[in-house]
């Protein structure tokens, strides 16, 4: 299927949001990349901050930076959304503007993608709180996971999803103020039998400590609006899928040290 994407070119979108502290170093972490076809797509979700100055200087500086500018703040489901509609590449990645990727991240996943002959992959990351040499975790990933299994593992972090167009197509992410990625990946999979991960950790997501207990809570109860709403699954099925996640969600922490 070819919906005149460019061949082979990575479109990389970033939503952000008041993230001038920590901007530089996510996009720099994509301008670090051995692998030099991409193009990325910020969006900024109406920040406050000085954000949108420090985003017309690397603009002006690296012409692979496109800039989308929101009048209103929509959430970053939202945001993704208007990237998406303007990305030219046959692959899509997502790295937020407080995440970074390893230099070798694109070149390694697109090889693992030719390899196993996959549409959808992701990979192992790295958690961190302020510098990402300091590791405090690694989430690791299975080999593939399909529909009903990601619906009780939320185990595929945005930050390290490359999508191949030209065999999964054109999608959007559905409007959720939360899990909207995770919504995304559970519709590409009701097509795709798998989604494959490597094992090798290639991104690093930022996390702040001071937030972990309410983001925890937080993310329990988004979750079970998700399995209800947007899956529309049954209340028996959701409880059990929900039970599934917390208790996959305490094993891992459990087993990923740093």
């Amino acid at each position: 299927m070819n919906q005149g994407y460019k061949a082979d070119l990575v479109s990389i979108i970033m939503p952000t949001y008041n993230s001038s502290k920590v901007l530089k170093e996510s996009i720099v972490s994509i301008q670090q990349q051995s692998y030099r076809e991409w193009e990325l797509l910020v969006v900024d979700d109406c920040s406050k901050d000085d954000t949108r100055d420090m985003l017309h200087e690397f603009a002006k500086c690296d012409k692979r930076i496109k800039l989308v500018l929101l009048a209103k703040n929509h959430g970053s489901g939202f945001a993704r959304n208007e990237g998406l509609s303007l990305a030219r590449g046959r692959f899509v990645g997502f790295l937020d503007s407080d995440d970074m990727w390893h230099p070798e991240k694109l070149e390694k996943q697109l090889a693992f993608m030719k390899e196993q002959n996959c549409g959808f992959s992701f990979t192992a990351y790295h958690v961190f709180d302020k510098e990402p040499t300091v590791v405090k975790r690694t989430v690791r990933v299975p080999e593939k996971i399909n529909y009903r299994q990601l619906l009780k593992n939320t185990i595929i972090g945005c930050l390290t999803v490359v999508i191949d167009r030209e065999k999964v197509g054109d999608f959007r992410m559905p409007l959720l103020r939360a899990r909207q990625d995770t919504a995304t990946w559970l519709t590409i999979l009701k097509k795709q039998e798998y989604a494959y991960g490597m094992a090798e950790p290639l991104a690093y997501y930022r996390v702040s400590e001071a937030s972990l207990s309410s983001n925890k809570w937080k993310m329990l109860r988004k979750n079970w609006q998700m399995y209800r709403k947007h899956e529309g699954l049954s209340l028996i099925y959701a409880s059990y899928v929900f039970s599934c996640y917390v208790g996959n969600a305490l094993w891992k922490r459990r087993r990923q040290i740093g």
